[in-house]
């Protein structure tokens, strides 16, 4: 059995083209359809696939008999509307060990933008369960990600991976706090109602902004949140009419168009005569139009902006690190020796069937015997003989085979497997 993947992440890809490649969780049964179907079913039957896709990474893992890497790059490419030849040169392709390597660091924290991160692991769980809902997932993927995860688990029980960490709705916070003295008398707008806004809700929250306001497609699930922080709901159509009124704008949807325009930004600069907005879009694809960073009282950040902000506190973390790639480097050879033995199933498989059928070939020619009044002992005795013979026949056969050196071999097989003393 073979395993791969293929992915972009925020170290090889640009914002922009990462967009391209992102898929919303209810995009991925559909998405998974498409791409298992893309695969000719004389050469690949029966293709395991599961996407992850966050805001720093699209993967694709596969397993099947054979790997296809050449045509999984050129379905992903397809779907991205690039060539191949521009997403090879911004993406990384792995097999067998190095892919259950990368799928665990990725699990553990390890390739996160924020350093042991732990809202990955969260990310994958539900990847690995759109997968199984979508009937993707069989059991060689279900594997590797149920140990990516004991991994994970056993790295943050072990280490101090994530003692450090900080996160992009922290440093969010942090970048705020050096545009304005306090923040609060700030306004806050977080558009969007998913894990990301609610992270970073939790995290202005805590500075107790002058008001907080959850701006949603639905209204309902804006309102949920946005009571748990005593803010307020807002439907999402009535963004640019109060763009305004707001500090701090914190976007993250699942939108494959941007929300918040260059249109809408300069009128509502001038109607807050150009006081500065600090505006973060944690969003891939984006939320906000890249030319409202040129505006001059505009202070817009992207998740790829972030990234020097997280990396602080990472020297503190590389002990961690070291211990972690051990626990990893344990946890893919004990996967690969599993993966090694798959590969004896169909024999064990075709033999469990031959002793079967000898076993029942023998019981009838007993039971027959039996039937004519033959002696039990005598009957019992031909059954013992019929089936040892039947299973040894095949090894004689092959002792007689061959030239002397295969023969030879055959004969040191033969011993090792029959003649084993027991302990």
């Amino acid at each position: 059995m073979a395993v791969w993947a293929l992915g972009l992440n925020h170290t090889t890809a640009p914002l922009d083209l990462r967009g391209r490649f992102a898929f919303a969780l209810d995009q991925l049964t559909p998405t998974l359809h498409s791409l298992r179907g893309s695969f000719a079913p004389s050469r690949h039957p029966d293709v395991e696939a599961a996407i992850i896709s966050t805001c720093n990474r699209t993967e694709i893992y596969c397993a099947a008999d054979h790997a296809a890497l050449d045509h999984t790059v050129g379905w992903l490419a397809e779907s991205g509307g690039v060539s191949p030849s521009l997403l090879r040169s911004h993406a990384y392709t792995l097999e067998g060990d190095h892919a259950a390597r990368h799928a665990f660091r990725v699990a553990s924290g390890l390739d996160s933008m924020v350093l042991g991160e732990a809202q990955i692991l969260g990310q994958m769980k539900d990847a690995v369960r759109a997968a199984e809902n979508a009937g993707a997932l069989g059991s060689t993927l279900n594997q590797l990600f149920q140990r990516s995860f004991a991994v994970a688990k056993e790295v943050r029980t072990a280490t101090e991976i994530g003692a450090h960490s900080i996160s992009m709705a922290a440093a969010s916070v942090r970048l705020a706090s050096q545009l304005f003295e306090d923040l609060k008398q700030t306004r806050v707008l977080f558009v969007g109602a998913g894990e990301m806004i609610d992270l970073a809700a939790t995290h202005f929250a805590a500075r107790s902004p002058k008001s907080i306001v959850i701006a949603n497609r639905t209204l309902e699930r804006g309102e949920k949140l946005a009571s748990r922080f005593g803010g307020e709901a807002m439907r999402l159509a009535d963004l640019p009419a109060r763009l305004a009124e707001f500090d701090i704008v914190v976007s993250c949807t699942a939108s494959t168009l941007p929300l918040i325009g260059l249109g809408a930004v300069e009128r509502a600069l001038k109607q807050r005569r150009h006081r500065p907005m600090f505006m973060v879009d944690l969003a891939v694809p984006r939320d906000i139009e890249p030319e409202v960073k040129a505006l001059s009282d505009v202070y817009l950040y992207t998740v790829d902006d972030l990234a020097q902000v997280v990396q602080q506190g990472q020297a503190q973390r590389q002990a961690a690190v070291a211990q972690a790639e051990v626990i990893i480097d344990a946890g893919v050879q004990s996967f690969m020796h599993w993966l090694g033995q798959r590969g004896t199933v169909p024999l064990i498989q075709q033999l469990n069937a031959q002793t079967d059928a000898w076993r029942a070939a023998e019981l009838a020619r007993a039971k027959k015997l039996l039937a004519r009044g033959e002696d039990l002992d005598a009957v019992l005795d031909a059954l013992s003989r019929g089936l040892t013979q039947k299973m040894l026949h095949g090894a004689m056969a092959e002792l007689h085979a061959g030239d002397a050196a295969a023969r030879e071999q055959t004969a040191q097989t033969i011993a090792r497997l029959f003649l084993r003393k027991e302990r």
